[in-house]
């Protein structure tokens, strides 16, 4: 497999990429509200060396524990409050910084205690960790005046930059907890496209927020990816991913909906997987299909072999490039379909490295 330019070869495999091949990972998200019980799931499905347990989020604490909320936690000299519009930024720290930042901490000891080892071995444990990337955080934080920081240019550059501090510290905390292991940073940009697009309404309504430059939007995620000197990934489940974009800011992996790929996308991945990127591949439905049944492992992954072959791509490349994912986020999901989701996407990431044609 080709490098791409960004990344350093003089990193052993295992700790530039600590997964596969036939690796499986979840998105982030959890049903319920207890931390332990979510560690214990996803270290559970995930126990297999070459698979990324992930820091689970469980949004149904309410608010902090969302998205947004556990993300604007970590800014340093930033802080934020809920109103009824949504989250905005602060004077000072108050009630629902601090229960965002209790929430993340309550995660953390939940990680901590079940991952255990996971710097021991010949090969390290990976495990990752997601935030809201500085696109997405813009266009759902309020400035004072209601309207998004996604409206002001410096507004932004300031959230970035205090992101990618507090960022720091957060990726510092999680390698002291689990000594050894190979941490992964996932930035979340489900509102990437839209702010590429100007499709991001303004507080009224009637308007929207005008495009931001691509090379700005490269740029902003280079700076911050750049944090980490471990391996990262973009996520969004939203349709037509920039793919080349975040190739160009330096993520390590791709993470997406796959069934939201047609075959416009196909050059762009094509490029991605040629250049060194592993495709996190969302095969694996993210609520539990009307008929109650998933697809048998194979099936589940007989998209990407498909998606292979139309390409042109050496079969072996398969289990190298690719991670098994459910499509998004399960906290809609009940608890026990949630350890049906992830366990079938360590199956399926297993049904494709024995059948990679």
């Amino acid at each position: 497999m080709s490098e791409s330019p960004q990344q350093d070869s003089r990193q052993p495999e295992s700790t530039r990429r600590p997964w596969g091949p036939a690796a499986a990972t979840g998105i982030g998200s959890m049903p319920g509200t207890d931390a332990r019980e979510a560690a214990r799931t996803v270290t559970g499905a995930f126990e297999a060396p070459e698979h990324l347990a992930h820091l689970p989020e469980l949004p149904a604490r309410g608010p902090g524990a969302d998205m947004l909320g556990r993300t604007a936690g970590l800014l340093a000299e930033l802080y934020v409050h809920l109103e009824p519009s949504g989250w905005r930024i602060s004077d000072r720290p108050g009630r629902d910084t601090r229960r965002a930042r209790a929430w993340l901490g309550e995660d953390l000891d939940a990680l901590e205690e079940f991952t255990q080892g996971y710097g021991e071995g010949e090969r390290p444990r990976g495990i990752k960790v997601s935030v809201v990337g500085p696109w997405t955080l813009a266009a759902g934080l309020e400035r004072r005046n209601g309207e998004a920081m996604l409206g002001d240019h410096g507004a932004v550059r300031d959230l970035a930059a205090s992101l990618a501090e507090g960022l720091a510290g957060h990726l510092a905390d999680v390698r002291r907890r689990v000594p050894g292991a190979v941490v992964v940073l996932q930035l979340d940009e489900p509102s990437l496209t839209a702010v590429l697009r100007g499709s991001v309404r303004t507080a009224s309504g009637y308007r929207t927020h005008p495009a931001v430059d691509r090379a700005v939007a490269e740029s902003t995620l280079r700076e911050l990816l750049a944090v980490h000197d471990g391996p990262t990934v973009v996520h969004s489940c939203a349709p037509d991913v920039p793919l080349g974009l975040l190739r160009g800011a330096g993520a390590d992996g791709i993470s997406l909906d796959f069934s939201l790929l047609t075959e416009r996308d196909d050059e762009a991945v094509g490029e991605a997987v040629e250049a060194g990127s592993t495709l996190f591949a969302g095969v694996v439905p993210a609520s539990e299909p009307e008929s109650g049944a998933l697809s048998d492992p194979a099936g589940s992954v007989g998209g990407v072999r498909s998606l292979w072959r139309r390409l042109g791509l050496s079969p072996g490349l398969l289990t190298e490039s690719v991670v098994v994912t459910p499509t998004c986020g399960l906290a809609g999901a009940s608890p026990a379909y949630a350890r049906r989701a992830l366990a079938h996407c360590a199956r399926a990431a297993r049904a494709l490295a024995d059948n990679p044609q």
